[in-house]
């Protein structure tokens, strides 16, 4: 079981660390070009996309990877707790 919670709180780092890059991306365009870029884009798409897709941005402030960050977190908990 202790596997599993390292696990869960590895996985939880970095999709965090991800989606903050992605954000300091968002910043720096032609950072979002390389590779690493597209890889970073790649593994969080899956989780911001959907966010996006349910509430839309306001103006030019996207609330989708704040709102992931937080439901990461959540989820991560309730792992957590679930694992002992």
């Amino acid at each position: 079981m202790r596997f599993l919670s390292i696990f869960i709180s590895i996985l939880t780092q970095v999709f965090s660390m991800a989606i903050l890059v992605r954000v300091l991306f968002s910043w720096v365009p032609s950072l979002q070009q390389g590779r690493f870029g597209q890889f970073v884009y790649d593994i969080t798409e899956p989780i911001l996309g959907p966010i996006r897709r349910l509430i839309p941005s306001l103006g030019m402030l996207d609330l989708s990877p704040f709102i992931a960050l937080v439901v990461i977190e959540l989820v991560a908990q309730l792992l957590q707790r679930l694992v002992g």
